[in-house]
């Protein structure tokens, strides 16, 4: 069943597109990230174009988060208080990314710079969360011992002053760490399309201290009104929101992430994150292919009698 998207100015099939949005749905529900760092690049590789594809998966991801936060939220695995945090740097992110976006778009470089920025981050990302998926199942084999602790919070985070207490997630740390992580998310969002899931569970982790069983539930907590205000930006500035293909994402994407958030109680957690590493690694080199690699004849003319 094809459909026309207006702003894309092409037609798709409308299965397929459903079935990307459930497949990362999927995978919000089950890691709590957005999945936006998927949908696009899987949306270019379909043939959109990477400005609508950015913007347009925005939508889909804060679709996504609304199913996955209330399924966290009924266990009590949100900390709001950290979460309002970083939503209040993530939309201030979200305002300032899209003036970036903007002189990128007007220089004609922003499809070459989200191509670059993809294969950078998800090639860096996916190699530190390869290592370390792998380290925890051999820990969880009884291959090697699991490393010695290290301190709740990185020395830097320390060094912030004006504390507050974050009592979900057990922490006495500056408001300031969490409000600059989140205005670095809500660029990546308003450039990417992407929810920042994916680089803010392992910040909270490692870098704020937070505690595992709030940082999911957390993180989609600020992805849904970050990627909510970048949606509304995107519509009001870019104009480069398609509501058809959004409403495509959505329909697939809240299913998915219900099932997700359910799939991941009863899945090993290192089991999962090696999953979603090779995912990661296996799309950036699909996006790096798409930068260096060009056919031998761009056009080609063909003749039918």
């Amino acid at each position: 069943m094809d459909l026309y998207l207006p702003i894309a100015n092409l037609s798709v099939n409308a299965l397929v597109i459903v079935a990307l949005g459930f497949g990362v749905g999927l995978l919000s529900g089950m890691f709590g990230v957005g999945g936006g760092f998927l949908t696009t690049p899987l949306l270019i590789f379909y043939g959109i174009p990477p400005t609508v594809a950015a913007a347009s998966a925005a939508s889909q991801v804060t679709g996504a988060s609304v199913s996955g936060v209330f399924a966290y939220f009924r266990r009590g695995g949100v900390d709001v208080h950290m979460g309002l945090v970083l939503v209040v740097g993530g939309v201030l992110g979200s305002i300032a990314g899209a003036f970036l976006f903007q002189i990128l778009r007007a220089s004609g470089a922003i499809d070459t710079v989200i191509a670059i920025l993809y294969v950078l981050m998800l090639g860096s990302i996916g190699g530190l969360m390869l290592h370390e998926s792998i380290q925890s199942v051999r820990v969880s084999r009884g291959a090697r011992m699991a490393p010695a602790r290290k301190r709740r919070h990185h020395p830097l985070v320390a060094m912030l002053p004006f504390r507050w207490r974050f009592y979900a997630s057990g922490l006495y740390i500056s408001p300031l760490a969490p409000l600059i992580l989140g205005f670095f998310t809500g660029i990546l969002t308003m450039l990417l399309g992407v929810g920042g899931g994916f680089i803010l569970i392992p910040a909270m982790l490692y870098l704020l201290g937070m505690g595992t069983r709030v940082v999911v539930g957390t993180s989609l907590f600020q992805i849904l009104f970050v990627t909510a205000a970048a949606t509304m930006v995107h519509a009001t500035t870019t104009k480069a929101v398609d509501i058809v293909l959004a409403v495509l994402l959505l329909l697939g994407s809240v299913a998915g992430a219900q099932i997700g958030a359910r799939l991941a109680q009863k899945a090993k957690p290192e089991n999962l994150r090696l999953i979603l590493a090779v995912i990661v690694l296996l799309v950036a080199m699909r996006m790096l292919l798409g930068l260096v690699w060009r056919p031998d004849e761009i056009y080609s003319v063909e003749f039918v009698g």
